[in-house]
């Protein structure tokens, strides 16, 4: 589950002002108009699964495709970054098993390798020989996993606020979660799931489900990391939920890895609905009035980030 982080904890980071204004500015450049968007349901490993399609596709750019975080939908997770990011790109987003409009499989448990397949499945059926892959929170891990279980589907990953290992999550946050009930759940989750689920009945069962992947998350051995070949781009906030300790030592196993550290708390950086607003982040990295400094403004700046990461030519042999 995607849950607010009440860490007092603030990690020293040096404000980048020059990459900030470059990419304020890069955001201004090549704005289009309103995208087109195509909706359907796919057949995928005995699921129903809900798909979008935003924009054309362009052989110039490899399409991106939106892994959500856990309890979330598509809205939830990326309506604040996807319209900039189908500015450049055609963007595929889609809903994971017994999330949003997808329809669950009741005897069928939550699992980050199921997920996998299921992504690696919709890409098939929607006839994309590859993808880059853009992953949030639990849709990090399920991205992650698709890279080490269908490497030939994936260009190249961005992967925000993920993890590996479970010491990679605070201790705080796993005593959280053994406890957590049903009330613990954000109000915006629970009202986007009853919103568009097909069996919005079902909410109290999706949120045991949620919570029982991640207590039965069990470490991942540092070689399928080091197995990933995918250039791969590496968000996390520095007051994450994920320790950026942790996000470091990732860098340094990923064979083709880069690192960012956005200021805020979990999703900050993407705008997720559910995302705590770091209220010191305008005094430590700007003021009000700069791009920098204004939390809303994080989204679009990360989309321009990740475009420029993608847009990246791939890398010769090893």
């Amino acid at each position: 589950m995607n849950v607010m982080s009440t860490r007092l904890w603030r990690a020293a980071v040096v404000p980048a002002g020059g990459l900030m204004a470059a990419l304020w500015a890069g955001c201004a450049a090549g704005q289009h108009g309103p995208h087109d968007v195509k909706r359907g349901y796919a057949p995928v490993n005995g699921l129903r699964m809900y798909y979008e399609i935003h924009g054309l596709a362009d052989r110039r750019r490899t399409p991106l495709v939106l892994l959500h975080g856990g309890g979330s939908t598509i809205e939830t997770s990326f309506a604040k970054i996807l319209p900039h990011l189908a500015r450049t790109r055609q963007v595929i987003a889609f809903e994971q098993q017994g999330h949003g409009r997808t329809a669950d499989i009741p005897e069928r448990p939550f699992s980050f390798e199921q997920s996998a397949d299921d992504a690696a499945g919709l890409l098939a059926h929607l006839q994309v020989e590859r993808a880059d892959l853009f992953g949030f929170s639990n849709g990090g891990n399920i991205a992650m996993q698709v890279a080490i279980r269908h490497p030939a589907r994936v260009r190249k990953l961005v992967v925000a606020s993920a993890m590996f290992r479970r010491d990679g999550l605070y201790p705080e946050m796993w005593e959280f979660m053994r406890k957590t009930t049903f009330e613990d759940m954000p109000r915006v989750l629970k009202e986007a799931y009853r919103e568009v689920s097909p069996h919005p009945e079902r909410l109290p069962s999706f949120f045991d489900k949620s919570v029982r992947r991640m207590l039965a998350f069990r470490d991942w051995p540092a070689e399928h990391i080091r197995s990933i070949r995918s250039p791969t781009l590496l968000l996390i906030g520095d007051a994450d939920n994920v320790r950026p300790e942790h996000a470091v030592e990732m860098f340094r196993l990923l064979p083709r890895g880069r690192l960012a550290v956005i200021p805020g708390g979990h999703g900050a950086a993407i705008g997720e609905a559910s995302a705590a607003r770091i209220e010191d982040s305008q005094v430590r990295f700007g003021t009000e009035d700069s791009p920098a400094g204004n939390p809303s403004r994080l989204p679009e700046l990360t989309a321009a980030l990740v475009a420029e990461f993608l847009d990246e030519p791939m890398p010769g042999p090893d």
